[in-house]
């Protein structure tokens, strides 16, 4: 039986952010010191932490700063086929 979640995109951004807020704790990192070590600004640092909201270069910026790099650069590896239709379309490039 297939479960469903049903969360909004800000739901998901921002249990997004305290995740990452988390790993920041967990590194002993102020915002200041991760704003530096990521060249992501003070402010947007903060604005994501509180709302969830961030750009995806930030994002990339901030999660290389905090050694998560391959969660990023495994994103959307495993996506499940919908369809048949989805793999033949794929297998003829």
């Amino acid at each position: 039986m297939n479960q469903y979640v049903w969360e909004t995109a800000e739901e998901m951004d921002a249990a997004l952010a305290k995740r990452i807020r988390g790993i920041r704790k967990r590194r002993r990192l102020t915002q200041q010191a991760l704003s530096e070590r990521s060249g992501v600004s003070l402010g947007t640092l903060k604005r994501f932490e509180t709302t969830g909201q961030i750009s995806l270069l930030s994002l990339t910026k901030l999660a290389i700063a905090l050694g998560c790099e391959n969660e990023i650069r495994s994103l959307f590896d495993n996506v499940v086929y919908e369809s048949i239709e989805e793999v033949i379309d794929e297998s003829k490039g």
